[in-house]
């Protein structure tokens, strides 16, 4: 499984998003991520909603293998249903 993190610098989910996403690629041979700074990358809210497909209000914006799935309170719930996460 392969993970995308749409961030922003400053944000305390996005670093919660990560530090999720770390923890999971240490504790799984099949779990790697990568984390995207929108600020950095020059990616505007706009941008952001056509990859989403939706409207965006927030971040993290967070793909599992290309699918979205929302932000932080949803990458967790599915780590901790999918991903045999126990924190």
């Amino acid at each position: 499984m392969f993970a995308v993190i749409f961030g922003r610098p400053g944000c305390p989910f996005c670093v919660r998003a990560k530090e999720l996403a770390e923890k999971l690629t240490e504790e799984r041979d099949d779990f790697n991520f990568r984390y995207v700074d929108i600020h950095a990358e020059g990616i505007s809210k706009e941008d952001l909603e056509k990859t989403v497909g939706k409207p965006v209000e927030t971040v993290p914006q967070i793909f599992l293998d290309q699918q979205h799935i929302g932000g932080y309170t949803e990458f967790e719930a599915h780590a901790k249903a999918h991903l045999g996460l126990f924190q």
